[in-house]
């Protein structure tokens, strides 16, 4: 299988995953005018399954290091597996309640505060599991970010007007998506052997048969999790069935695409987890608000026309982001 051997290549594949992570969401703007999103959602997590399978057969296969991708997963032990599995249940249960807290409280609010949580409260439990880096350099990178984060939804009010009816329940939903969230990570960890890549504990899993494990567990709570939200929304009236299988085929290809963009950057902070360690390989993931903040201002132009305020607000952000990535990057170095 393939696998990151020096650290700057891992800092590479983090800022993927923060690319893939914080891009993603292009895919639900664009289905979103025809689509519930949770109806997207189920292409979404097809999506996600699908990489992971092509991922396992590919990356997962090929070379001479380590175990491929079928008997890797033939060799894993139940406890792993069900580590892993309950990892993408979290996951799971934390993406639906911020995408509910989006829909209540806007993205200017929801998105900072939860993904903020999750940032930190994230890097505590993920170094604590597996302590990788200078701890004050890390720590100080996360502050930046958060503070970042924190301005961003600063600027994404001021340009909407504030914040919308339905507010307090949408920030209570994000902050608990953010506690929730924090926690998926390290479960996955926790399943694979982060010092040895190349020649594994038996019973642990790689980073490719982990992927697919947490594909499947994100798909099969999904058929708890999403169907109580169909018949239950937070916002709008429920959603049926029927109405998926209504949808065009190329509304579902958005879905999919997405889910897959979501699982190429997961694939490649698993992978880089091994040499960068789970918190920074976290941490630099979760970065993803900025880079949907790049994707508002400059290509969806969500800023056009904003006053001499917000731009301030934004070039701060955009300026503690870059320190801090930095920081994170310069904490596992040492």
């Amino acid at each position: 299988m393939f696998i990151v051997n020096n650290y700057t290549l891992a800092v590479v594949f983090c800022f993927v995953t923060m690319l893939c992570w914080g891009s993603w969401g292009n895919t639900q703007k664009l289905a979103s005018k025809s689509w519930r999103y949770e109806l997207f959602y189920w292409d979404y997590v097809i999506g996600m399954v699908l990489f992971s399978i092509l991922c396992g057969f590919t990356l997962g296969s090929f070379g001479t290091e380590g175990r491929s991708f079928v008997p890797d997963l033939m060799q894993a032990s139940w406890r792993n597996i069900g580590s892993v599995a309950l990892g993408g249940v979290i996951f799971n249960a934390s993406n639906i309640l911020l995408s509910a807290s989006v829909s209540l409280a806007g993205l200017a609010v929801a998105f900072p505060l939860g993904v903020g949580i999750a940032l930190v409260l994230g890097v505590v439990v993920n170094y604590v599991g597996a302590p990788k880096g200078d701890p004050e350099i890390l720590f100080l990178g996360v502050a930046l970010i958060v503070a970042a984060i924190v301005l961003n939804g600063i600027a994404s009010a001021k340009q909407s007007g504030g914040v919308r009816n339905g507010s307090r329940k949408g920030i209570v939903l994000a902050a608990l998506a953010g506690v929730i969230m924090a926690f998926f990570y390290r479960f996955v960890a926790a399943a694979m052997d982060l010092d040895n890549f190349a020649d594994p504990t038996p019973g642990m899993l790689t980073p490719y048969s982990a992927l697919f494990v947490f594909s499947v567990g994100v798909l099969l709570s999904n058929f708890l999790f999403n169907t109580w939200v169909m018949r239950r929304p937070f916002d709008g009236p429920p959603v049926s069935y029927r109405a998926y299988f209504a949808g065009s085929a190329s509304t579902h290809l958005v879905g999919v695409l997405g889910g897959a963009i979501w699982a190429l950057g997961t694939a490649f902070s698993y992978i880089a987890a091994g040499k960068a360690g789970a918190a920074i390989s976290y941490a630099l993931g979760q970065g993803a608000p900025m880079i949907a903040a790049v994707w508002g201002v400059f290509i969806w132009r969500e800023f056009r026309g904003a006053r001499r305020s917000v731009a301030w607000l934004l070039g701060w952000m955009f300026l503690l982001f870059i320190c801090g990535l930095v920081l994170i990057i310069l904490s596992g170095a040492n």
